[in-house]
């Protein structure tokens, strides 16, 4: 296993204890960056995770991850802090989340994935396939199962 370089950028209004990556920090493959006023990214050269994006494949392999770490709401605020021109790449397939969604004012994206479930297929498919990746979220389990059953 061969782990790929991923830069996390939280929103600053993301609650650390809600997210689903939150027992991932201190891992050397992973820098995470919160954004605030002022903030932005250069993410020329990077493979940054998108839902409406063409899929993520091999061919991909080689770059840096980045992945915004937000609530879907706060989505466009996060994507305006990053400048350059990173390659856009989406989780292909008809994966669905297992974190429960509670959003009782802003429709989630079907195809939307938990941060954490967004990371670990995103390295599986660069040939990186680290299920401890998954370790200390709730939702592990049904989440492997329905990759199993998809």
């Amino acid at each position: 296993m061969n782990p790929i370089p991923t830069t996390v950028i939280r929103h600053q209004k993301e609650k650390i204890s809600k997210c689903s990556l939150r027992f991932l920090h201190g891992r050397a493959d992973l820098t995470f960056l919160r954004n605030k006023p002022g903030f932005s990214f250069d993410a020329t050269g990077f493979t940054l995770l998108a839902v409406d994006a063409p899929p993520l494949s091999q061919e991909d392999a080689g770059r840096q991850l980045l992945l915004l770490d937000s609530t879907w709401r706060w989505l466009p605020q996060l994507l305006a802090c990053v400048t350059g021109r990173p390659v856009l790449r989406s989780i292909p397939g008809s994966v669905r989340t297992a974190y429960p969604r509670v959003s009782k004012v802003f429709e989630d994206p079907t195809e939307g994935l938990a941060s954490i479930e967004a990371l670990y297929l995103a390295q599986k498919l660069l040939g990186n396939d680290d299920p401890t990746l998954l370790d200390g979220y709730h939702w592990k389990g049904p989440f492997l199962q329905s990759l199993a059953k998809g």
